[in-house]
């Protein structure tokens, strides 16, 4: 990608190749995602979705092929790398605490501190200040995070990934697969919101979604 492009792709992933012993996973595949797009990754398994994910996240490395965010080429050697430069997954296995409560689920490792010990009262107001600035959502963030249903859970995990990790490009792993009706309505409000200001999202379905 030359670098004098002025309005590159958020991410490209151009030319990719990935085998496995026996299997060629992908094969010189292109990919881009604009700001502020909802980009639908849709197949059965063995379509190459999961391990284009893996390759752009670092869980994989690929055998050739070329990968710029904002325009600029990345060698993404890990996840821990991928979050730093700012793309994030939110798996539908919840990586949170479940135990801990949701304020301390989305400050965890930054919690305010007042005399040596964790200010309760400041942590739960900068939690419910996060949920309703980023997503728009008001919940009782002092409540432990398994007292909330899945969706919840999923809203608190792209909380953290946007305003901990500080995510460009934010990826859902089969987001919708076990979410009622009015929860995927929920979560799609949320992506919608999260597009008008510019996140870049890679939705990784099995299912052909509607009205997103």
């Amino acid at each position: 990608m030359p670098e004098t492009d002025s309005n590159p792709p958020l991410v490209s992933m151009q030319g990719i190749h990935k085998a496995f012993p026996g299997v060629q996973a992908l094969v010189n595949v292109d990919f881009d995602l604009q700001y502020g797009e909802i980009h639908a990754l849709m197949g059965g398994n063995g379509a190459g979705k999961s391990t284009l994910i893996k390759v752009l996240t670092g869980v994989e490395h690929p055998d050739s092929g070329r990968i710029f965010l904002e325009g600029k080429e990345i060698h993404v050697r890990s996840p821990q790398h991928a979050q730093s430069l700012g793309i994030s997954t939110v798996y539908q296995e919840i990586n949170l605490c479940p135990n801990l409560s949701v304020a301390e689920n989305i400050l965890i490792g930054r919690e305010p501190l007042r005399l040596g010990s964790i200010d309760w009262k400041k942590l739960n107001a900068q939690a419910r200040e996060i949920l309703d600035r980023v997503l728009g959502m008001t919940i009782d963030v002092s409540r432990t995070l398994d007292s909330y249903s899945v969706a919840i859970q999923q809203m608190v995990a792209i909380v953290r990934a946007l305003e901990i990790q500080g995510a460009k490009v934010l990826i859902l792993d089969e987001p919708t697969s076990s979410l009622s009706t009015r929860e995927t309505e929920q979560l799609f409000e949320v992506m919608r919101r999260l597009k008008g200001e510019g996140v870049g999202i890679i939705f990784i379905t099995h299912f052909i979604t509607q009205h997103i």
